[in-house]
């Protein structure tokens, strides 16, 4: 009787289900009447986009970029821009990546904190809200009318714009990664930087290098397109170009950035599976 009764007890309970099936179904039904509304309010005349004079015009504008230019003249021309958006997008991405890791150990929510320690954390967050919310060509506009043409402004539009995204992701980061580490030190008496350099920054390093190279894959793209305001590299030789319809011309540079971006995608890809493994 009693190993009825123990074994009876001894059958776990089934754990009360969370009420989130409910609430899934209500984001969908939201979702898909936003969807609804989103095609019903826009203007979209997909029946003008396919009519024949439509589509004629359509080849007979994209007819005008073959062949492109593949002179020794222009293809010089073309490496030094490719070159200069490089540097471009690596420069702005490094030190980017120096600032935010300052700003992240501000912005990280660990442990117990001080009152004006979190007074500086919501001041650190909005700072990197703000600033990864104005779109890189918006800086690059700003700076530009401030520094004038060239490389300069559109590296300066780069940092900041990637200063707040990697700055939310580094202190992600810091916030997700285990805490036992950090608390062995300060209960042997290491003072506060010895514990982020030999417990912290560790740990959370090789995925902040993994965003590193994330992002500088992206700002080879915002390169290329930054040189519409006269910010350098690809995309100026491209504004240039398309200004003078030299459709040609412009076949090439497009070329170039399609290129440009394959070869930075993989070396970053290959890289960030090293570090992950």
């Amino acid at each position: 009787m009693s190993f009825n009764s123990t074994s009876q007890n001894s059958v776990p309970k089934a754990l009360p289900q969370r009420p989130q099936a409910a609430s899934i179904r209500w984001l969908l039904v939201l979702l898909l009447l936003l969807i609804i509304s989103s095609f019903i309010t826009l203007d979209l005349q997909l029946a003008a986009f396919l009519e024949a004079g439509s589509v004629a015009k359509m080849k007979e504008f994209i007819g005008g970029f073959f062949p492109p230019v593949i002179e020794a003249g222009f293809l010089r021309q073309l490496g030094h821009a490719a070159l200069e958006t490089i540097a471009m997008s690596l420069v702005g991405t490094v030190l980017a990546a120096i600032i935010s890791l300052v700003l992240a150990v501000l912005a990280a929510n660990r442990g117990q904190q001080s009152p004006l320690r979190k007074v500086l954390r919501s001041v650190t967050r909005f700072v990197l809200i703000a600033m990864r919310s104005v779109p890189e060509l918006v800086w690059a506009s700003l700076l530009v009318i401030a520094a004038g043409l060239g490389p300069f402004p559109g590296t300066l539009a780069l940092m900041l714009h990637t200063i707040g995204v990697l700055g939310r992701l580094f202190a992600d980061s810091l916030e997700n990664i285990p805490t036992a580490p950090a608390q062995a030190l300060r209960d042997n008496g290491a003072p506060s930087l010895a514990v982020f350099g030999y417990a912290t920054l560790p740990l959370a390093l090789p995925q902040m290098l993994s965003y590193t190279l994330y992002r500088w894959e992206n700002n080879i793209r915002a390169a290329a397109v930054l040189g519409v305001v006269g910010a350098g590299g690809l995309g100026q030789l491209l504004y240039y170009n398309l200004s003078l319809f030299y459709m040609q011309e412009a076949a090439s540079v497009i070329l170039a950035m399609l290129l440009l971006v394959a070869i930075v995608d993989a070396l970053s890809y290959h890289a960030r599976r090293s570090l992950n493994q």
